[in-house]
């Protein structure tokens, strides 16, 4: 799959701007402020139907303007496919592809496949379990459309669940049956996802410690653990047991929405014992490791955005990254960075074609 062209219109810093693509490597080079992240955000976006750095959808419109469009010309199995997101605020976002408009967003995740490796990553390691879910999910939703669905279903019914839980609080009263009705169909949903969860673990696990290996040339041992209440019991007994802690909170305490992953490194937590050097290594390994499992489920090259690494890595690291398009497991690349000598001379070292766009 490639990325041909892109046109933006009032999106973020950009007032109408259109960019022509290189099939293989595309490097967007400036000083900091001047939209390299923004262009690569919007290719992202255009992948997900989503912004990766601010999800509030009105705050990607341009100051000062009140709709922006994004405009994508692909190139995937010998088929030109146009993709156009718009949105004007007060309205509602539209995707259309090849001029017909999704009924549901669900329903684009996974045709464009992408990965975008970038600094806000670091929140995998840094943050709380809920990034390390959505990290889970959006890789797995890409090639999986049942889950994306039982996902979408689980985390609404959740939501119903609080707000009855809030309901019954307010009004000091309870009705077991109106919330089994939900506990009944959240059994049958979180099932499904802890072994979707389970399964993609399996396959992805050994996938990421080769890519770690390949990085650190073996000098440390990883691991990622996964953390689910399900792996020691079912939801019916967990929800049951819960019930009065629940009520107390408000809120559903357990179920799948509580899942983690431990990273470790060495046998620690790679958060509290792990270096900069150590902890970045880990992510891009996370993410190759993500591309891997990517491409083999949906048979197609992702499209691979890199943000910004150049001031995250020793040179040697981006060298062996950018590497990685000689292989011919790669499709194209997208490199943002501040140097443009540095940049184009470790292009040069690949043997593939190159554009460079400063901006």
């Amino acid at each position: 799959m490639i990325l041909n062209s892109l046109s933006l219109i009032n999106y973020k810093n950009f007032d109408n701007k259109t960019f022509d693509f290189d099939s293989k490597i595309n490097c967007l080079v400036g000083q900091n402020g001047v939209g390299k992240t923004n262009i690569l955000d919007a290719i992202y976006h255009l992948s997900f139907g989503k912004s990766y750095f601010n999800p509030i959808a009105s705050q990607n419109i341009k100051h000062n303007s009140d709709f922006f469009v994004l405009n994508g010309l692909y190139e995937k199995l010998h088929k030109t496919e146009k993709i156009i997101i718009s949105l004007k605020k007060g309205q509602k976002k539209i995707i259309k592809r090849n001029g017909k408009a999704y009924e549901k967003f669900s329903d684009h995740i996974g045709f464009l496949p992408l990965v975008i490796i970038s600094p806000a990553d670091r929140n995998l390691i840094a943050e709380g379990s809920d990034i390390r879910r959505k990290f889970i999910d959006s890789v797995i939703s890409q090639s999986d459309k049942i889950y994306l669905t039982d996902l979408i279903k689980y985390q609404k019914l959740i939501s119903q669940r609080n707000a009855l839980l809030k309901y019954f609080a307010l009004n000091s009263t309870f009705n077991k049956d109106s919330l089994e009705v939900y506990d009944d169909q959240l059994i049958s949903l979180s099932n499904n996802i802890y072994k979707k969860r389970s399964d993609f673990l399996k396959v992805f696990i050994p996938i990421f410690k080769s890519r770690y290996e390949w990085i650190s040339n073996n000098n440390e041992t990883v691991s990622i653990a996964y953390k689910s209440q399900l792996c020691d019991s079912n939801l019916k007994e967990l929800l049951k047991r819960n019930i009065k802690k629940d009520r107390l909170l408000q809120y559903t305490s357990v179920g799948v929405h509580k899942d983690d992953l431990n990273f470790d490194i060495n046998g620690h937590t790679i958060k509290k014992y792990g270096s900069q050097g150590q902890q970045k290594s880990f992510l891009i390994a996370l993410k190759l490791a993500q591309f891997d499992f990517i491409k083999e489920q949906s048979c197609d090259d992702p499209i691979l955005l890199l943000d910004d690494i150049f001031d995250k890595l020793d040179d040697s690291r981006v060298s062996q990254i950018i590497s990685l398009v000689d292989e011919e497991s790669f499709g194209q690349l997208f490199i943002s960075d501040t140097h443009p000598e540095r940049t184009e001379a470790a292009v040069k070292r690949v043997h593939h074609s190159y554009k460079l766009f400063k901006l």
